[in-house]
């Protein structure tokens, strides 16, 4: 190559630091590229901690609130029922602590009730229920006019003469007495 000791020392020496230079480099490259894979690896995992964290609340928040409402709303419903039975017990003449002992009695197909409305789609069961388990609770109601051959007593006390009322000093006293008087002459008159 024709190069003297002085150049090739310096070739030599410009290589060394280059290459000590690449190396310097190369050992900063590869810090970076091992804290790479260590930064990626956290990343990864807070990425899918953060996503399935907050799925999994999301989800659980949800789930939570489903089953609320679905609380409310069976809540509401066996209200509803409860409140149709009770008014068809009512209009059975169950009433009372009778009422109360129908309700409990009837639970299964209180339950099992379809409304239209407020109103009971089908009360063949109830219906089956009053004529048979419950009809004991029924309140037998009957309406009886007096006995007339046994009137009841008089309370119309003595009745004062027209002497009697005349004497009388207080104005609404007598005025009372005068009242009594003439109701009990009309009796008397009309035969009774």
């Amino acid at each position: 190559m024709g190069l003297t000791e002085e150049q090739v020392e310096s070739i030599i020496d410009a290589h060394t630091e280059t290459v000590d230079g690449l190396k310097d480099k190369l050992k900063t490259v590869q810090a970076d590229a091992d804290k790479l894979v260590t930064v990626q690896t956290e990343l990864d995992a807070l990425k899918k901690k953060g996503d399935d964290g907050y799925k999994e609340k999301y989800e659980k928040e949800h789930k939570a609130f489903e089953d609320y409402k679905k609380a409310a709303d069976a809540k509401e419903a066996k209200a509803a029922k409860e409140a149709a039975a009770k008014a068809y017990f009512e209009g059975k003449n169950i009433t009372g602590t009778n009422l109360d002992i129908a309700m409990r009695a009837a639970a299964v197909e209180i339950d099992a009730l379809e409304l239209d409305g407020d109103k009971i789609k089908d009360t063949a069961k109830l219906d089956v229920l009053t004529s048979g388990t419950l009809a004991g609770l029924i309140k037998q109601t009957s309406t009886v006019g007096a006995n007339i051959s046994h009137p009841p007593a008089s309370t119309g006390g003595t009745t004062l003469t027209k002497d009697e009322i005349i004497k009388i000093k207080d104005t609404a006293e007598r005025q009372k007495a005068w009242g009594e008087y003439i109701l009990n002459e009309r009796k008397n008159s009309n035969g009774g």
